[in-house]
């Protein structure tokens, strides 16, 4: 029974690796805004040309390499959480322990994890 069961431990341990995604936000309204059930209810709009307000912050750490395609779901997930019409003014760059590394010949980069930031902002 435990030479059974020992490659399906193995498997659980191997596969239980890091999570790829911390997801955080910052709220910078007092105001109730109702949760967005559907990701496609938020918008990712680089230029704003009407007016809003900006009711949150919300940031996305993760793997350097990871494309930002799947990365801006998670991104608008949490702004529709918190209610917003759309997300606007992407960055990314390294955070804290891993912007204070510097670049190293073995892994060629010291930037292992990087944070997108994005405005969470419902329409006026």
């Amino acid at each position: 029974m435990k030479r059974k069961l020992l490659p399906f431990l193995f498997l659980a341990v191997f596969a239980s690796g890091c999570t790829v995604y911390q997801i955080n936000s910052k709220d910078l309204s007092q105001e109730y805004y109702p949760p967005k059930t559907n990701i496609n209810d938020v918008a990712y709009i680089q230029n704003v040309n009407k007016p809003y307000t900006e009711i949150a912050v919300v940031s996305v750490t993760t793997e350097r390499e990871q494309p930002f395609a799947d990365v801006l779901p998670k991104l608008k997930q949490e702004a529709g959480n918190l209610g917003a019409d759309a997300i606007t003014d992407v960055h990314n760059g390294a955070t804290s322990f891993w912007e204070k590394l510097k670049p190293q010949r073995l892994i060629g980069n010291a930037y292992i994890r990087t944070t997108y930031t994005a405005k969470a902002i419902v329409w006026k």
